[in-house]
């Protein structure tokens, strides 16, 4: 896996956490992958097949530990603050978070040891982001 690769990897997980996949969350990272620098080179392609990871890992017993495991180890450590904000957006695309995507956004948080004021700022910037009228 490439950096970008977990990067798609955290927000396709945090979408398909509550089991269902929105239209607002595929939109949300649509326009991530197609906006942020850090996917200036990457191959949309590898969308489909990082995806595919995903699901596969998520129907092993152990699937999540074995996702986190590739993406610190794909991942650099200055990118892990970057792949908690694309996980926020996408968590709040759809305007509310469920119990799945708390859990998952809790667990990113404690697997890439990320300071807990750190996570709050980011959470609040997506929430910012996202709230309408």
């Amino acid at each position: 896996m490439t950096a970008q690769d977990c990067l798609v990897a955290v927000m396709i997980a945090v979408s398909a956490s509550d089991e269902r996949i929105r239209t607002s969350e595929l939109v949300t990272i649509e326009r991530i992958v197609n906006h942020l620098p850090v996917f200036a080179n990457y191959d949309q392609g590898r969308t489909r097949a990082t995806a595919e990871k995903v699901f596969e890992l998520f129907a092993e017993e152990d699937g999540l530990d074995a996702l986190f495991a590739l993406i610190r180890e794909n991942l650099p450590p200055h990118l892990f603050e970057t792949a908690y904000a694309l996980a926020c957006d996408v968590g709040a695309a759809d305007g509310k978070l469920g119990e799945g995507e708390l859990r998952l956004l809790e667990e990113i948080r404690y697997e890439l040891n990320l300071p807990r004021l750190h996570a709050a700022a980011i959470e609040w910037g997506a929430r910012a982001r996202h709230l309408t009228l």
